[in-house]
């Protein structure tokens, strides 16, 4: 770097120092308020006996706060950015940042070559991010693409043809964070495989969601080999971290649940909200715990999207995971809806086909959808783990299924009638008094192709109409208020709490129309990718009869010659007719669905 190009490099930096200054001392001033009155809680307890401070924590994430301040400090209305985690997903490198970015707004992800030289910061590479979304309540994430060779995993953001501003302190991450070293470099930002990803407060517990912890599936096991660690410091690596161990209380898969500080349960729960958590082994060192590296603070759902005082709970409501399903969103939604379903928690599993869209219209025809970003890769399980404890506040049913399975009531020879409005809600609220009944579970039917080659115009409950004679496995729906502490659960069915068991609903009364295997484009794309976590992808040479993938399609994406004969033993028209004598308008035929919003009526 030439000696022109140094003078206007610290005379672009130069304007915004002050600003800066102004930022980071708020920032420090807030923070060391939080750490006393956090100090005050601790000590303020009789008995502190069950709570080690821990000095020293090794292997934490390092995080290195980034200001993106262009717009503000240009005079603008952009307010500054902080990049609060980075984490190495399979195929993009994902960054969570501290407040929202601009719908739509675009920004740039920064790359710098591991060189090793605070001098030569500007051996950089930019490119545009992948995408940008809201994240829980106040948050954002950024998707950039997965570093070149040589390129520090650090990666920065920066808006259009803006700088990043460095302060000293900035040159200084840098230096550490562009070590040749390899394991240094993993170190700074964890990868997918060994993480905490997600904090959720339940009560004077905290539910801490974690890969890495290589816990079989549909197994629990003893929590007294995990801590937790609590600290109010971004970087846990650092001495001066201040930070709690608390003892776990349940553990499975990849949920471990902790509780919280004696100081925070005794004084307001609350006060956990922000604190990052991390996990660690007990059979490690208790001075110096190899506690997985952690990108997760805690979240209070009770403090967000709650109903009003006296609103009391909703009868029934649904949660899905879905990616790039936003097509079928408003089918599955509005039927339902019509059959009681009140409130939709939707995770979006990085889609990027438009859902929000979808979401919003719904909302516009008084659906009451939320939709939640879930940027966590095969983490279904946890997901809905995640979803039940927000559930519970708000719900007392809660549906697990997905966007291509729909209830329906068949018509038994004419003296059962047919449903009406509120079927559901009816059909489950029979069980809200029950003194053992914590779950109904419904059978599913697997319909296939139905002989078509295109995605039906109308909607799958018209469209296929083919099915399997045997019905196949079930979906259920649960009080998010009984189920076992550990929140082990296999998709779409809970453990419960003990004294608490499920019954069936009868294949007479509702049965599930499961639209699994449609035509070949539809059904290439879902099973390309899968969401849950112990699920094999399509393409993974393994497990290959499972009822999971499509018996006998094996690893490739090739369509077989008789695809849209296949999965067919029984037409089954009952859906169809119901939905088009019931749902159809009287003078043009459409379904509600496939009118906009604007010409809704139903």
């Amino acid at each position: 770097m030439d000696a022109d190009q140094r003078r206007k490099r610290k005379r672009a930096n130069h304007g915004g120092t002050s600003a800066l200054k102004l930022i980071l001392s708020f920032r420090s001033l807030t923070l060391g308020i939080i750490l006393f009155l956090f100090t005050l809680f601790y000590f303020s307890g009789s008995d502190r006996s069950p709570f080690r401070p821990v000095l020293r924590v090794s292997g934490f994430t390092r995080v290195f706060p980034v200001l993106l301040t262009q717009d503000y400090f240009g005079g603008g209305k952009s307010l500054p950015l902080v990049i609060e985690s980075r984490v190495l997903l399979p195929d993009h490198l994902l960054l969570v940042l501290s407040n929202r970015v601009r719908r739509g707004e675009s920004l740039e992800c920064v790359y710098y070559h591991q060189l090793g030289d605070a001098d030569l910061l500007d051996e950089m590479l930019v490119k545009l991010a992948i995408s940008a979304d809201d994240y829980q309540e106040s948050k954002s994430i950024v998707r950039c693409e997965l570093p070149p060779v040589n390129y520090s995993a650090v990666v920065d953001l920066r808006r259009p043809g803006g700088e990043v501003v460095e302060g000293n302190w900035m040159a200084s991450s840098r230096r550490a964070a562009n070590q040749t070293a390899d394991e240094e470099n993993s170190d700074s930002v964890p990868d997918w495989g060994k993480v905490v990803y997600e904090a959720i407060l339940d009560w004077n517990t905290v539910v801490v969601l974690a890969k890495g912890l290589n816990l079989k599936p549909r197994r629990e096991v003893d929590p007294a080999e995990f801590r937790c660690h609590f600290s109010l410091s971004n970087n846990l690596s650092r001495e001066e971290s201040f930070v709690f161990t608390t003892e776990a209380t349940a553990a499975a898969q990849e949920v471990v649940r902790c509780l919280l500080p004696r100081s925070i349960r005794k004084n307001n729960t609350a006060l956990a909200e922000g604190i990052r958590v991390t996990v660690s082994h007990v059979e490690d060192s208790a001075a110096s715990p190899a506690a997985l590296p952690s990108v997760a603070k805690v979240y209070n759902p009770k403090s967000h999207g709650m109903r009003g005082e006296g609103e009391g709970k909703y009868e029934l409501c649904a949660c899905t995971m879905l990616w790039n399903q936003a097509s079928v969103l408003k089918e599955w939604v509005m039927y339902h809806s019509w059959l009681g379903v009140e409130r939709w928690f939707i995770y979006d599993n990085n889609s990027d086909d438009g859902l929000q869209d979808v979401a919003d219209e719904l909302n516009s025809r008084n659906h009451n959808v939320s939709r939640h970003v879930w940027p966590w890769i095969k983490a279904q399980e946890a997901g809905f783990s995640h979803c039940a404890l927000r559930a519970k506040y708000e719900c007392k049913w809660v549906g697990f299924f997905d966007v291509d399975e729909f209830f329906y009531f068949p018509r038994y020879s004419g003296q059962t009638p047919l449903p009406g409005q509120n079927s559901l809600r009816a059909l489950v609220s029979n069980y809200t008094d029950s003194p053992t009944i914590a779950e109904v579970r419904t059978m599913c039917h697997s319909f296939g192709p139905s002989g078509l080659t295109e995605p039906p115009k109308q909607g799958v409950t018209v469209g296929y109409t083919c099915r399997l004679q045997a019905p196949e496995r079930h979906k259920s729906f649960v009080r998010p208020d009984l189920l076992d502490m550990t929140l082990l659960n296999i998709v779409h069915h809970f453990k419960l709490r003990e004294g608490y068991k499920s019954t069936n609903v009868a294949e007479g009364t509702a049965v599930i129309n499961h639209y699994k295997y449609q035509v070949w484009d539809t059904f290439k794309a879902k099973f390309f990718r899968r969401v849950s976590t112990y699920v094999t992808n399509w393409q993974d040479d393994h497990n290959k009869g499972s009822k999971d993938r499509a018996p006998g399609l094996g690893t490739e994406a090739v369509e077989p010659p008789d695809w849209r004969l296949r999965f067919c033993e029984v037409w089954d028209t009952g859906l169809k007719d119901f939905v088009l004598g019931s749902f159809a308008d009287v003078g043009t035929g459409l379904l509600p669905w496939e009118r906009s919003s604007s010409s809704a009526s139903r």
